[in-house]
């Protein structure tokens, strides 16, 4: 019998949610990260006692009230509200869609004065289209236009979206945008989910309760010695590249990441708001996060005299930096497929999270699907 039975390769939340259950059915696990801390993408760095996000925002928002239930059950969490603000040239619109957006680019008050509005611009974008010789959007830039027409686009999408991608809209795959939210109501919560919200005290806490009781290790590179970790356990958890882990054998799969330039600012409050996303395509970086406003509400801002914000710049990765969100355009997802088929034949892996499944994850998916895959083996007696 090996020393343990899971070996879990990443302690981010897949890793984290997957061992806590493993764990409570009183599976032995070690638990292995690269990096000099616990939690991935999650981890939060202190400064100026600000919980800082050091690997971008990360918000947590669900519907599925088991999932809720579970992480407040480790940790409570806060009443953050997500209620970003673009600044396209300087004006600021709130975020997502909705009227108070439109009251701002336009200075209708009424649902029908708004909706008239982007109608007629959705029609001028389909004729022209029809015009052209085309029936569906060819790219991401018609996609967009049919879905929320050219004043919005051009001022709160084109950028943006630009500098994320590193690429024209034009130059974009349609699909990258399915639907853009467009409310008719006064509501600037970005997201519709139940329930929202940051572990309070950060996620670094959220993390060491998961992981109470279990193994870790730290500063451990699973490919320096890939034989002596696998000797290690029955089975193994991955989290990390699916590519790396078969070698590269039929290639590398694309990413784009975020750089992120961290600065301590001489004031108690210097946006007003957690997210500030920049909107056009000359501004270099993406957005900007005040950290403190993911914890502190109200005036309690101002107890602590400084802040610290975070700018995002997006580029493409290359070998040596943190990959974060897949590239699915068809050329990576026809490689994945295959990396895919070599994963569904493997008894002793599992693979798991956004880097090990090649898809964006929110916090609460990931969760979950490590919850599922946990309790599954469980029950198999694996």
């Amino acid at each position: 019998m090996k020393e343990y039975d899971y070996l879990i390769v990443g302690s981010g939340l897949y890793g984290a949610t997957f061992a806590h259950f493993a764990a409570e059915a009183g599976k032995k696990c070690l638990v292995i990260d690269k990096r000099p801390h616990l939690g991935g993408n999650v981890y939060c760095g202190n400064v100026e006692g600000i919980n800082v996000h050091r690997y971008g925002a990360h918000i947590f928002h669900t519907s599925d009230r088991e999932v809720w239930d579970f992480v407040n059950s480790a940790v409570p969490f806060n009443r953050y509200t997500n209620c970003p603000v673009a600044n396209f040239q300087g004006r600021l619109y709130n975020l997502p869609f909705n009227m108070n957006t439109f009251y701002q680019m336009w200075g209708t008050r009424t649902p029908e004065e708004a909706r008239k509005i982007i109608d007629a611009q959705r029609q001028e974008a389909l004729e022209n289209m029809r015009e052209s010789g085309v029936s569906e959007p060819r790219n991401l830039e018609e996609q967009a236009l049919l879905l929320v027409g050219k004043d919005i686009y051009m001022k709160l999408v084109k950028g943006y979206t630009e500098k994320q991608w590193g690429r024209r809209c034009k130059d974009l795959p349609a699909f990258i945008i399915r639907r853009l939210p467009v409310r008719f109501v006064y509501d600037n919560n970005y997201f519709n989910d139940s329930y929202q919200g940051i572990p309070e005290g950060g996620y670094n806490r959220l993390v060491s309760r998961l992981l109470e009781g279990v193994e870790t290790r730290t500063g451990c590179d699973f490919f320096e010695d890939r034989a002596g970790w696998e000797s290690l356990a029955d089975k193994i958890v991955f989290t990390g590249k699916i590519d790396e882990f078969y070698g590269y054998r039929f290639g590398k799969l694309e990413y784009r990441t975020v750089r992120f330039e961290e600065e301590v600012v001489g004031c108690a409050n210097w946006q007003g708001n957690a997210v500030v996303n920049y909107t056009e395509r000359e501004v270099p970086y993406t957005r900007v996060i005040e950290h403190k406003h993911f914890e502190m509400f109200g005036d309690k801002v101002y107890d602590i005299p400084v802040t610290v914000i975070s700018r995002e710049y997006s580029t493409e990765w290359k070998d040596g930096m943190e990959p974060y969100y897949p590239v699915n355009d068809e050329r990576n997802s026809s490689l994945y497929r295959k990396y895919r088929d070599l994963a569904d034949a493997e008894t002793s892996v599992i693979f798991g999270g956004r880097l090990a499944e090649y898809r964006y994850y929110d916090m609460a998916p990931v969760i979950r699907r490590a919850m599922d895959m946990s309790r599954s083996m469980q029950s198999c007696g694996k």
